[in-house]
């Protein structure tokens, strides 16, 4: 098999991208027109968007070349349009309409349908601060979860309910929430969202906690490295 094949182009930007080497990733995917090469590059500099906030405009151009029918493509658009919003990277007036209607169909596809709740729950959560509905889409991408054997969809839900769990004074249950999204995180070796999950984690414990102390170190040489723009942040914010 030759190193430039399709295949192995494919699986040697899978690795890459879990790395967080986002840039080398997309860029083995560049002159690929497969399908599934295209999808693939778009979430690669979809991720590399959520994680530096920046490549916003590379981004859009390889989600907007995707099939907009296929559950991948409509999945990405929806998230797009939330990134805009949440993090307000010239966010446009109907963002939190797009998102939503395309978590709805979504949802509606067994393929994409736990994925879809959690990241529908994420909306609702964030932009409308709508508690009952986070808790609904939240438990039901849970629940797809652990009935599909997604450790990855597991541990980002258990990271977003975590936060809700401590505010209602579960702060033991919301603990061991957040330690077990780390873990799962770093069984699976995705780099980017290990150091987020340490430094949410972190935040959690007491200044004086060793754990806090070690995760912080080990999340700021990750998000030096990667470049992680808001993990930065959340880590100088603790350390002030």
């Amino acid at each position: 098999m030759l190193l430039n094949d399709t295949y192995t182009s494919l699986d040697a930007a899978r690795h890459l991208h879990v790395l967080g080497h986002w840039e080398q990733a997309a860029a083995l995917l560049d002159e690929d027109e497969n399908a599934e090469a295209r999808e693939l590059r778009a979430e690669i500099l979809y991720e590399r968007l959520l994680f530096q906030l920046d490549g916003l405009d590379a981004a859009t151009e390889a989600i907007a070349a995707l099939d907009p029918e296929t559950p991948r493509g409509r999945m990405l658009s929806a998230r797009l349009a939330y990134t805009r919003v949440h993090f307000q990277l010239d966010p446009r007036p109907d963002d939190f309409e797009t998102a939503e209607a395309g978590y709805r169909l979504a949802s509606a596809d067994p393929r994409t349908h736990g994925w879809a709740e959690f990241h529908w729950g994420a909306l609702v959560d964030n932009i409308r601060e709508d508690k009952a509905a986070t808790k609904d889409h939240y438990a039901k991408a849970l629940e797809a979860a652990r009935r599909e054997g997604d450790s990855i969809l597991e541990s980002i839900v258990l990271r977003h309910t975590a936060w809700h769990v401590i505010d209602e004074g579960g702060r033991e249950e919301g603990l061991h929430m957040l330690r077990r999204s780390l873990h799962q995180r770093a069984a699976a070796g995705l780099r980017p969202q290990i150091a987020a999950a340490q430094l949410l984690l972190a935040g959690e414990l007491p200044e004086d906690d060793p754990e806090r102390a070690a995760l912080i170190e080990t999340a700021q040489s990750l998000a030096d490295e990667l470049d992680l723009t808001w993990v930065k942040s959340g880590l100088e914010k603790l350390s002030a």
